[in-house]
């Protein structure tokens, strides 16, 4: 199963491991792998903390006063004494991922997962796309499908949890939990459902993978349902206790041409019935985002803008829940 370091490269494990240590030096509190804010920072209700955020991503630029003058270079003589512990190293290189979901439970997924699991069991994180995809759960290169979601003659929802079972339940027999992405679009429910799935091939970018799963729903409500039905079926399997612990966001890179393929607000509608979704099953839930390619620009700062003062889509009321706010730093590592 390929490994996703979120620049496009694909590289081995110990790169990754490689790649946290620099960016836990250069960061301290912020995860550079997928931009993960720190959950220390985070107002007592957990409703609006993304105002905390903005402090630890920014630094509280708009009250810093102008930089002194930088002295003179000098010197410096640093002496390590490694038989001395001195306190514990906070591991940030936690989170891995792949565009194909069904690969985890194959051979190979299954021997890398296990490998992951073993670094730090019970604190990896495996984030996948395509985990709302319909489709019958055939791997392919950047795709993936589950088919939890369906529709009667009638319109009316079917359910089918299968899929997406045996993807988490690998993961947790593995010592790894879910970075739950809450996407893509089922076909039933996309407003351009035709083609839904694209091909691709090594060497041919990304620039043609969009297809009927990129788009917003027909029917917001049900898209919430759907969520808030998915969440509550993984507390009845996995236990509350067990999936406060995951993290959930929606969607993938929305800032981008490849993934979403509607506007900004559209997105933001999506992310609120989405979150309240997951609220109402779980109160308790890790939730955030938006996972935007590199800093996101104005789609990340009308997003936050949204999410600290906007009007929820969902319930009307101010803001909507935010416990991490998420970015995929991107470059060209070595």
């Amino acid at each position: 199963m390929p490994i996703e370091n979120y620049s496009g490269k694909k590289v081995k494990p110990e790169a990754f491991r490689t790649l946290r240590l620099t960016g836990l030096l250069a960061t301290g509190r912020c995860d550079t792998t997928l931009g993960v804010v720190s959950p220390l920072v985070r107002s007592p209700a957990m409703k609006f903390p993304v105002s905390a955020a903005l402090v630890l991503l920014f630094g509280l630029s708009a009250f810093a006063q102008p930089a002194p003058t930088p002295a003179a270079p000098f010197p410096v003589s640093i002496q390590v004494d490694a038989a001395k512990p001195v306190g514990e190293l906070k591991p940030i290189w936690r989170f891995f991922g792949a565009d194909e979901p069904n690969y985890a439970y194959m051979k190979d997924g299954k021997k890398l997962l296990g490998e992951l699991g073993e670094l730090r069991p019970d604190e990896m994180y495996f984030r996948a796309h395509n985990l709302l995809n319909t489709g019958d759960g055939t791997p392919a290169y950047k795709w993936g499908s589950t088919n939890v979601y369906t529709e009667d003659a009638a319109g009316r929802p079917i359910y089918d949890w299968t899929i997406v079972d045996r993807i988490f339940d690998t993961y947790r027999a593995r010592g790894v939990r879910p970075y739950a992405q809450i996407g893509f679009m089922p076909e039933a429910m996309s407003t351009q459902p035709k083609p839904y799935q694209h091909e691709w091939r090594p060497g041919t970018g990304t620039g043609n993978i969009g297809a009927g799963w990129g788009y917003p729903p027909k029917d917001y409500a049900k898209w919430g349902e759907l969520v808030y039905q998915w969440v509550k079926h993984c507390v009845e399997r996995y236990g509350r206790a067990e999936v406060e612990k995951w993290y959930w966001e929606v969607w993938n890179e929305p800032n981008g041409a490849s993934y979403w393929h509607g506007t900004v607000e559209e997105f933001c509608k999506l992310h609120d019935y989405a979150i309240a979704g997951v609220k109402r099953a779980l109160p308790t839930a890790r939730v955030g985002g938006p996972d935007v390619a590199g800093a996101g620009g104005k789609f990340m700062e009308d997003f936050l803008a949204h999410v600290a003062r906007g009007t929820n889509y969902a319930t009307g009321e101010k803001g909507t829940p935010t416990d991490f706010v998420a970015f995929h730093a991107k470059g060209s590592p070595s």
